[in-house]
């Protein structure tokens, strides 16, 4: 080919140097629209031709969203801006949550040659953290490091904290943050501004901008240090003075035991009063008082301590009256409020989704005819076609509240429930197996009473982790009489953690046959 049938590579368009693109990813509920309108408002006061545009995940709390907005001086000839950023094309990412500038930077959006990269380090969980049968609490230390890689510049401290201090909300403390990072080419006086156009909450949200754009001017990169939650001491029970005087015997009980099993019992005490009642709480303390009778202080009663704990779990179970009992009370919709940001004089609409199935309509049954119920396949079917459709109940309204509130209210009925038997036949047989251990093998004992951690919640949520607990005990079987027997059926118990399908422990349970048998 001649040099005049050559392709010629094209220059690289001048006026794309001066676009300036910005995006932030928020989760949802934490006021993203609202930060993206005011950089909008920002940018057009400053005579700058601006495109904002939203990438929604889902557009609810613990959602995330991207805001892409480029921006450029205004000319005569009308830029064509992008809608959505590409990786390695931002200038300027700002991250509402921990988790979302480590999204960003998996993206491609947070690159080390132009980058500045503005993020909140607190933490707001999202869905798939929580429903994670373990600990599925993604690392902050290690967005933290890779951030630390990534960016051109780093602004990085809790906004959120900076927020609620000043009576505000996070998106007022990223703007002053953006403010605080020179990254936008405005002064001052004109983030100011674009807050007062706004014309709500213009006072705190101007609070938590000077003290954010503080920070961020000062360099606003926190210590990365690991911070214990402060604990807050227990609450004086109230209440008659014939149930405090109660309550008061019941914890006297507990006053020469071992101060771990003393510690943890109380606290077990509370939960499970706080489920049922204090006659509940009274049979807590025996079935606790029972394994600690069998204990052995040269194990530093490390049995009890794990008993005082599980078997307050297992007995403060969820059912339908529990989660009618805690979907009414009002320090949740007090919590509500706080989280959203909810003026007290605002209508506050919650709805609630309600799908329970079969097994729980029939648990909710007197136990006999529960049980009558549950053998009948026709009886299973009719339960399942009028009760599991997916409901939603508006609790903001009178009446769906009080239907929750009634069954909510059902405490003093629950102990004759076909879905209490279960669970009180399935604590005793726990118990027993956990105890059958111990004079030949007492770490294997604690591991079996610590595999209780595999049942929690509700619905299909509890069969699941029911159906996990019923396989890591039976592997248990394989194991006895060997010396490594509480080390595996540990590595049992946490590969059923790692993962909701249970492949994990599809794989360690076939490693454990591979050897049954041997010693």
């Amino acid at each position: 080919m001649g040099a005049e049938g050559k392709l010629s590579l094209k220059s690289l368009d001048p006026q794309l140097s001066g676009i300036i693109k910005l995006a932030v990813m928020a989760v949802g509920g934490q006021g993203g629209g609202v930060l993206t309108n005011w950089i909008e408002t920002l940018a057009r006061s400053q005579g700058y031709a601006c495109q904002a545009t939203s990438v929604a995940g889902v557009a609810q709390r613990t959602g995330a969203t991207i805001y892409y907005m480029e921006m450029a001086p205004a000319s005569d000839e009308q830029p064509v801006f992008a809608l959505a950023p590409a990786a390695g094309d931002v200038d300027i990412l700002v991250a509402a949550e921990m988790m979302e500038a480590g999204r960003a930077i998996m993206r491609g959006f947070v690159t080390p040659d132009r980058t500045t990269l503005i993020a909140s380090t607190h933490r707001a969980l999202a869905i798939s953290e929580k429903t994670v049968p373990g600990d599925g609490v993604a690392s902050a230390e290690e967005v933290r490091a890779a951030a630390e890689i990534a960016a051109s510049r780093l602004i990085l401290f809790d906004m959120e904290q900076t927020a609620v201090e000043q009576g505000s909300v996070i998106s007022a403390s990223l703007f002053g943050a953006l403010a605080g990072s020179t990254a936008l080419p405005f002064e001052r006086q004109a983030f100011e501004a674009a807050i007062r156009g706004g014309g709500r909450g213009v006072e705190a949200s101007l609070r938590a901008f000077d003290a954010a754009f503080e920070k961020a001017s000062a360099g606003g990169v926190d210590a990365a240090e690991a911070v214990a939650p402060e604990k807050k001491p227990a609450g004086k029970p109230r209440g008659a003075d014939t149930l405090v005087s109660e309550w008061e015997r019941l914890v006297a009980r507990m006053a020469d035991w071992p101060e771990d099993v003393r510690v943890m019992a109380e606290s077990g005490l509370r939960k499970v009063v706080d489920f049922q009642d204090l006659a509940y709480g009274s049979a807590y303390l025996d079935q606790v008082a029972e394994v600690l009778k069998r204990d052995r202080a040269d194990r530093d009663h490390r049995l009890s301590v794990e008993a005082a704990k599980y078997i307050a779990n297992a007995m403060a179970y969820d059912d339908v009256i529990r989660v009618a009992d805690l979907k009414t009370r009002g320090r949740r919709f007090a919590r509500i409020r706080e989280e959203m940001g909810t003026p007290d004089a605002a209508v506050l609409q919650l709805t609630e989704f309600m799908h329970p199935r079969a097994e729980e309509i029939a648990g909710m049954l007197p136990a006999g005819i529960g049980r009558k119920v549950e053998a009948s396949p026709a009886w299973m079917q009719r339960l399942d076609r009028w009760f599991n459709k997916g409901r939603r109940l508006r609790t903001d309204r009178s009446l769906p509240f009080m239907m929750l509130y009634l069954v909510g209210g059902l405490r003093g009925y629950r102990r004759r429930t076909l879905r209490h038997a279960i669970e009180e036949a399935h604590l005793e047989q726990w118990l027993e197996r956990a105890l059958a251990c111990l004079d030949t093998d007492y770490d294997l004992a604690v591991e079996v009473l610590r595999c209780r951690r595999l049942i929690k919640g509700y619905s299909d949520t509890h069969a699941r982790g029911l159906s996990k607990f019923d396989r890591v005990i039976g592997a248990a079987d394989m194991l006895a009489g060997r010396d490594d027997a509480a080390e595996w059926l540990e590595r049992l118990r946490e590969a059923a953690l790692q993962d909701e399908k249970g492949e994990a422990l599809d794989g360690a349970i076939r490693t454990v046959e591979s050897f049954a048998g041997t010693q």
